[in-house]
């Protein structure tokens, strides 16, 4: 059972994937991204994960917190995420798509050509 402030999260990925389909799932997640993302910047921000709080269900994290959610993600190191950044973070956020991410890749890449 998890602790009364604990963030639980259930990873519905694989069953969007297997729903939607790799590009449809793709699709999806540059929508989320684009939800989530400041206008201005073309990127997640801390400013940005602060407006959404509501969206995401998350109305109780700390600044602290999102600052390490962006950090996690922020591979070139410019304070916030970029949608390939974000895309990767999601990916790497879910231990499922993990292990299938290669089939993913190859579909994906199959319905491009």
């Amino acid at each position: 059972m998890a602790a009364r402030d604990e963030i639980v999260f259930e990873d519905f990925f694989p069953a969007m994937v297997e729903k939607l389909g790799a590009e449809g799932f793709m699709k999806e997640l540059c929508n989320g991204f684009r939800l989530l993302m400041d206008g201005e910047k073309g990127m997640i921000t801390v400013e940005s994960l602060k407006k959404n709080l509501a969206l995401l269900g998350l109305q109780g994290m700390s600044e602290d917190e999102l600052v390490c959610m962006v950090s996690e993600g922020d591979l070139n190191g410019d304070g916030g995420l970029d949608e390939m950044e974000f895309c990767t973070l999601m990916f790497r956020l879910s231990p499922a798509l993990m292990k299938s991410s290669r089939t993913l890749l190859e579909e994906a890449l199959v319905t491009e050509m």
